[in-house]
């Protein structure tokens, strides 16, 4: 196949191909960041709270989450490794086998609810205009659109697509839709509503982190094409923060001021909100393309020999049918549940990697089993325990005190068991 994407596998990236600045790391995770599932996220938050305390909780939530989605981040950018891969120094090398058959179930789940919102958001727009809503058409044609856009890779999705054309349209759309709710509902009236009461603020937090943490197991397999860590670094958490902020802001917003919890509905109910939700869907297909591709990356973690495009086919259409089966219903269960398993993970590889091992690897011996990240039969069963005991105190948590959150303490204590155990072992 003439001039297809280089297909880089597992393998580090090399340098001459880490082609990504500054510029390109706030586009991607800036449009990342956005989205119509970002909104509906926003929606779950009132009028369970009061929008200040919503605006709040979104906030807190984005500058903390983004914080742990640079663990993967500077790993990828500092040694062009994916994020599967970046795990087999702590997890060892077939320890790093069970988060990547979880991420993969992760990634088509994802995959399914964006395709779920963008079908359902173009459907609005053609049963408005012409009467039907194509539903069963939209969904292949932007199941197939989305793994065109993983076998691309992401230079082409960055370079030639979200630079050029799709941010810019993004962010004029929402400028666009924020002006408009701010211009004719008052902000302070809608601050002045009361919550119902029924969502504990911490729990709030949980909710808004949850966002920033479903995109820790896929951030290396984009930073590592980075230039350098820090421009990579700095791009993606401002990026992420930006956009984030925004539209889980718009979301609670559109929903208090329009008074539905129906977002579709919000977006339509607006002058020209047929136009805006289809840009705002277009963009999205570069979320789809993610969950695509890195479902596809994870995979080769297991299974190297198999091409890029062959997964990210099997993934796409994986997607498109699990998209048919699982209920949207379900989102605020889902987004928590990845909470459960991936906090406490990369609070021991944070543990591991920044102050243990002081951001020093043996790249080689990434990948042979026999090396020093082969530990007992592949597996570290030091971090298996603490990654097992950190998944327990989430639950715990979040099951017999839910108002406290438990994202962050989780995170937090798996990796200080982590590191107490790394430290009784010198001793």
């Amino acid at each position: 196949m003439p001039n297809k994407p280089p297909d880089w596998g597992i393998e580090p990236v090399p340098q001459g191909e880490r082609k990504l600045g500054f510029l390109d790391f706030f586009v991607l995770w800036g449009s990342l960041g956005a989205g119509l599932l970002v909104m509906l996220a926003g929606t779950l938050l009132v009028p369970r709270l009061g929008l200040g305390a919503a605006l709040v909780a979104i906030v807190i939530g984005t500058l903390l989450g983004n914080l742990l989605l640079l663990v993967p981040a500077v790993m990828g950018s500092e040694y062009g490794i994916p994020t599967m891969v970046a795990l087999r120094p702590t997890l060892g090398i077939r320890g790093s086998y069970l988060p990547s058959f979880v991420n993969v179930i992760q990634l088509v789940g994802w995959t399914a609810f964006e395709l779920i919102i963008m079908t359902t958001a173009a459907s609005a727009v053609t049963e408005r205009i012409f009467g039907v809503s194509a539903y069963g058409i939209w969904l292949s044609a932007l199941a197939l659109l989305c793994t065109v856009l993983a076998i691309g890779g992401p230079l082409v999705v960055v370079r030639v697509w979200l630079e050029k054309f799709g941010i810019w349209l993004l962010l004029a759309t929402t400028a666009y839709l924020t002006y408009y709710l701010l211009s004719r509902y008052s902000l302070s009236d809608l601050m002045a509503q009361p919550g119902e009461g029924d969502l504990p603020f911490p729990l709030a937090v949980d909710i808004v982190v949850a966002l920033p943490l479903s995109w820790l197991p896929l951030a290396a397999d984009y930073n590592r094409f980075a230039r350098g860590t820090r421009a990579a670094s700095l791009g993606t958490y401002l990026g992420f923060l930006v956009t984030n902020i925004w539209f889980f802001a718009l979301g609670a917003v559109a929903v208090l001021a329009l008074q539905t919890q129906d977002l579709i509905a919000s977006i339509m109910a607006l002058t020209i909100g047929g136009i805006a939700l289809i840009i705002i869907l277009v963009d999205e297909t570069d979320n789809a393309f993610a969950d695509v591709y890195s479902a596809a990356v994870s995979t080769r973690n297991l299974l190297s020999g198999i091409t890029h495009w062959k997964l990210a086919s099997f993934f796409g259409v994986l997607g498109f049918i699990a998209a048919i089966l699982l209920p949207i219903e379900r989102y605020e269960m889902f987004l928590l549940l990845l909470g459960s398993v991936f906090a406490p993970l990369f609070g021991i590889v944070a543990a591991d990697y920044f102050l243990l091992r002081r951001r020093r690897l043996e790249v080689e011996a990434l990948y042979e089993e026999s090396g020093v990240y082969g530990y007992h039969k592949g597996f570290n069963g030091y971090a298996l325990f603490c990654w097992a005991v950190g998944v327990i105190v989430y639950q715990g948590i979040a099951n017999l005190y839910p108002s406290i959150g438990a994202s962050l303490p989780s995170f937090v204590l798996a990796g200080a068991i982590y590191l107490g155990i790394a430290r009784l072992r010198k001793w």
